[in-house]
C-alpha cells in the first residue's frame, strides 16, 4: 500500500499499536501526526521517523485540544487523509461495585469521547477535501462483558456504534468508516490486565498476543480499496481470512 503524499493523524500514538501504526504507515511513505499525553515519548518517535513525522501532546477527553491537534496537522501537511482513533485505556479495572466514579468516567472520556472528537474536529477537513479514512481501534470487549471492564466494554461499544452512524452520515461524503478488533495484543495494557488478575484474560500467556505490528498492517491494508466491502463495519484481527488478506502470517 503506497500511502506516499498522504497524511495520517494517530491517537495514542506514544506506544503500543499507535506507535508501530506510525512506524508502517511512514514506512509506506505518509506523513504522520503523533497525538498522545505523552509528549516525551511521541517527540522520540517522531525524531525517529523524521521529517515526515510530527509530535502533538494532546489528552483525547479534551475537545479544544483535538480540535488544536488536527489544525496544527493541517498546518504542517497541508491536509488530513486518514484518521486512526487508537487512543484506550482500561485502568482501573475494578467490579462495578466498587468502581472509583470519577475513574470510571475517565475511561469514558477517553474511549468514547475522545473517539467522536477525533472524528468531529476530523469531518470538516475530509468534507472539503472530498473524503477520506476514519479507522477505530474496537475490541472484543464492544460485543460481550468482560468481568471487572464495565467502562472498557461499554466505552467499546459507544466507539463501535460511533462507527456506524459516521458510516450512515457520511459515506456519501466520500468518508471510509471501519473498525479493527484486533484481539490480545502484546503492549503495556495487556500487562495492566495481567497485573489485574482478575477475569480470563488476565489468565492468557504472554505467548497467546499478537504483536502490536500486525494491527498496524491491518490498519494499513484497511486504506486500501481491497478493504471497502468492510465499510461501516468491523473487521476482526482474529478471522484468518482477515489475516491472509493483510499478509499477516
Amino acid at each position: 500500500m503506497d500511502m506516499q503524499g498522504k497524511t495520517v493523524l494517530i491517537t495514542g500514538a506514544s506506544r503500543g499499536i499507535g506507535a508501530e501504526t506510525a512506524r508502517i504507515f511512514a514506512a509506506a511513505g505518509a506523513n504522520v501526526a503523533l497525538v498522545a499525553r505523552g509528549g516525551d515519548q511521541i517527540t522520540a518517535l517522531a525524531a525517529e521517523i523524521g521529517d515526515q513525522a510530527i509530535a502533538l501532546p494532546c489528552d483525547v477527553s479534551d475537545y479544544a485540544q483535538v480540535e488544536q491537534a488536527v489544525s496544527a496537522c493541517v498546518s504542517r501537511f497541508g491536509g488530513l487523509d486518514v484518521l486512526i482513533g487508537n487512543a484506550g485505556v482500561v485502568e482501573p479495572i475494578s467490579h462495578m461495585f466498587r468502581a472509583d466514579p470519577a475513574g470510571w468516567s475517565r475511561v469514558i472520556d477517553i474511549n468514547l469521547k475522545g473517539v467522536f472528537y477525533g472524528m468531529r474536529a476530523a469531518l470538516p477537513v475530509m468534507r472539503q477535501a472530498g473524503g477520506g479514512t476514519i479507522l477505530t481501534i474496537s475490541s472484543g470487549a464492544a460485543h460481550a462483558p468482560v468481568e471487572a471492564w464495565s467502562h472498557y466494554c461499554a466505552s467499546k461499544a459507544g466507539a463501535a456504534m460511533l462507527t456506524e452512524c459516521l458510516h450512515l452520515e457520511e459515506s456519501h461524503h466520500g468518508i471510509r468508516a471501519m473498525g479493527l478488533s484486533p484481539g490480545t495484543v502484546a503492549t503495556q495494557m495487556q500487562r495492566e490486565i495481567k497485573a489485574s488478575g482478575i477475569n480470563p484474560v488476565s489468565q492468557l500467556d504472554w505467548s497467546a498476543h499478537i504483536p502490536p505490528d500486525w494491527p498496524a498492517r491491518a490498519l494499513l491494508w484497511m486504506c486500501s480499496s481491497d478493504a471497502d466491502e468492510f465499510l461501516g463495519t468491523e473487521i476482526a484481527l482474529r478471522d484468518e481470512a482477515i489475516r491472509k488478506r493483510v499478509g499477516l502470517k
